[in-house]
């Protein structure tokens, strides 16, 4: 490992084996970068100090042919998600980037749910006011709403591909950067329990170390 490297801190390392259509177009529409499309798999890897996401991005691309769809860099974290047609190509770049800071994959934090609530029966202004701020579908009066908030925040898009996985559910909002990730799903009350309790499930089976901060 080059020693510049080993200060980096490992936080959050997932694999999408296939992006939902719901996830893949609310990742469209919020991304600085190149879009991904339903169907690829996809790498996010968020690290600690930020900044050194710049170098990480580009051992990634430069290892194997995949795409850059948001790289987020703040003071403390960075976030960096790449996406391909194939999935070794996806995970070539994401081993790339784990043998360049001296990692592997166990050394992720696992990640924790801080919150994880149901609002049922969703009121008009209630929705109005989430509807106000969100990027992907809109919340309806008379919907449930599926609120989980969890650390590291990268796990969020984890979580929220999951949640399309299971069940009928539509993506509200999904924050995957940050201290805190949070995700909104809404939808029929038994669709939005179902994809809450195979969401927790996925989420707790993710293995890491535990370390929070």
């Amino acid at each position: 490992m080059d020693d510049s490297k080993a200060h980096i801190d490992l936080r959050t390392y997932i694999f999408l084996d296939s992006l939902q259509l719901q996830m893949a177009s609310y990742m469209s529409t919020v991304s600085r970068g190149y879009l991904p499309v339903g169907g690829q798999t996809c790498c996010i890897i968020e690290i600690a100090p930020g900044i050194e996401i710049n170098t990480l991005t580009d051992i990634a691309l430069k290892a194997t042919h995949v795409t850059p769809g948001m790289q987020i860099v703040e003071r403390a974290y960075g976030m960096l998600e790449v996406h391909s047609n194939s999935q070794g190509d996806t995970r070539m770049a994401g081993e790339s980037v784990l043998r360049a800071i001296g990692r592997k994959e166990e050394d992720r934090i696992k990640p924790r749910i801080l919150t994880s609530q149901l609002i049922k029966n969703v009121e008009d202004h209630h929705a109005q006011l989430i509807n106000r701020t969100r990027h992907g579908s809109m919340l309806l009066r008379g919907d449930t709403l599926f609120v989980l908030e969890i650390e590291p925040a990268g796990y969020a898009y984890f979580a929220a591909n999951e949640a399309e996985k299971s069940a009928n559910i539509n993506i509200i909002e999904v924050m995957g950067f940050g201290k805190f990730g949070r995700v909104y799903i809404g939808g029929e009350e038994a669709e939005v329990l179902e994809c809450k309790n195979i969401v927790e499930k996925r989420l707790a089976e993710i293995t890491g170390r535990e370390e929070y901060k």
